[in-house]
């Protein structure tokens, strides 16, 4: 079943997030499909919210995730093709399930509708769901041998959930949430009416500005941390040309905070992703 899962996950991935399934497409033929299959496993976690009612069918999907990477009911579990391709991946690459498992954890906040308190949270939360699946990339690339990317992969994962956040924010506070720190908000005034009723008043500007020079800085680091590791783990954080043209065009956006944040067409993308890496072979 392995070979027809793992085309499952990448069809999976395709459709629930197309960035990264993008970003897999300039991988080598040898890995591609492990970091698709651990890319899937995330798409499907990072999801779950949009998927359920309220938050108890939520905890059930989390749980089962965290059945299966614990060894409980591999017969049943291997008929999800997305858990098959994922478990073969970790059997051949040597992913830890504590990593996966502290992921899945993380994820739990997304199913409840408390702000996200503080930077040093938001960093951690961006550390657990966004960093580690860099650093797991890399060491997918590195042939299961762990390899120290600390900086690259950290630095990353918090710019990459920053912009990510910031490109989604009129979508998410339309659901009640605020995902980006709240300390930010609040040092400017900003009140929950203002987000929840899509009031792009200053102090919402303002904000989000604050939090786009952290991610400018956040990705310069990770720029910085990318060229010092070796060629071979570097395709594993090409998505960085992505994120640097969606934050780019973030700023120089001339629709409000709320609005739908531009975008470029996947051959674009395609086109930074290979021009990126050639450019860091």
């Amino acid at each position: 079943m392995a070979e027809a899962s793992f085309v499952h996950a990448a069809e999976a991935l395709r459709k629930g997030d197309r960035d990264r399934y993008l970003s897999t497409l300039v991988l080598d033929d040898e890995h591609r499909n492990a970091v698709t299959a651990l890319y899937a496993f995330n798409a499907d976690v990072a999801s779950i919210r949009e998927r359920v009612s309220d938050p108890a069918p939520g905890e059930i999907r989390l749980q089962w995730w965290s059945e299966a990477l614990e060894g409980q009911g591999h017969g049943a579990i291997r008929q999800n093709p997305v858990a098959d391709a994922l478990l073969d991946t970790m059997t051949r690459y040597s992913i830890p399930a504590g990593t996966l498992l502290r992921l899945i954890g993380a994820r739990r906040f997304d199913l409840y509708d408390d702000p996200m308190p503080d930077l040093e949270t938001f960093e951690g939360y961006a550390g657990e769901t966004v960093s580690t699946l860099y650093q797991l990339a890399a060491m997918i690339l590195n042939d299961g041998e762990t390899i120290e990317t600390g900086d690259a992969a950290g630095h990353l994962g918090v710019a990459h959930a920053m912009i990510g956040h910031m490109r989604s924010f009129g979508y998410v506070s339309s659901q009640g949430r605020i995902m980006l720190p709240w300390s930010i908000m609040a040092a400017n005034g900003v009140t929950e009416d203002e987000i929840f009723s899509g009031t792009a008043s200053e102090g919402v500007v303002e904000a989000l500005g604050q939090v786009a020079e952290l991610a400018v800085e956040h990705l310069n680091k990770a720029e910085a941390a990318i060229r010092q590791l070796p060629a071979g783990l570097r395709p594993a954080f090409a998505q960085i040309a992505m994120l640097d043209a969606q934050l780019t065009h973030y700023l120089r956006r001339s629709v409000g905070p709320f609005s739908v944040a531009p975008d470029e067409p996947d051959w674009r993308k395609i086109a930074r992703l290979a021009w990126w890496n050639w450019r860091n072979r």
